[in-house]
């Protein structure tokens, strides 16, 4: 597990690759962009956003309380950029 600083470029990388490799592989041809709603699309359904929950506190060492579990934080790129910047940059809910 790694911390990831406010403003690694890579983080949208880490996530768009995680979420090719296991959600995407079923819809070919299709294309994500960052404001898309991952629920929205079809992307995801409740299953996914729980592994992509873990994939976030893991690769990203930060803590998602329930309260934060909102579709502003967890249903699009882009949201999942600025949440996981916001929790690094204030060091907030860091996992041990």
């Amino acid at each position: 597990m790694s911390s990831v600083g406010a403003e690694d470029p890579s983080i949208e990388t880490r996530l768009r690759g995680f979420i090719a490799e296991n959600f995407l592989f079923a819809l070919a041809g299709a294309t994500l962009g960052a404001d898309d709603s991952f629920i929205g699309k079809g992307f995801l359904d409740s299953t996914g956003v729980l592994e992509l929950v873990t994939f976030v506190e893991r690769s990203f060492g930060i803590s998602i309380s329930d309260e934060e579990l909102v579709p502003e934080n967890m249903d699009s790129i882009s949201g999942l950029v600025r949440y996981i910047r916001a929790k690094s940059a204030n060091g907030s809910g860091a996992t041990a």
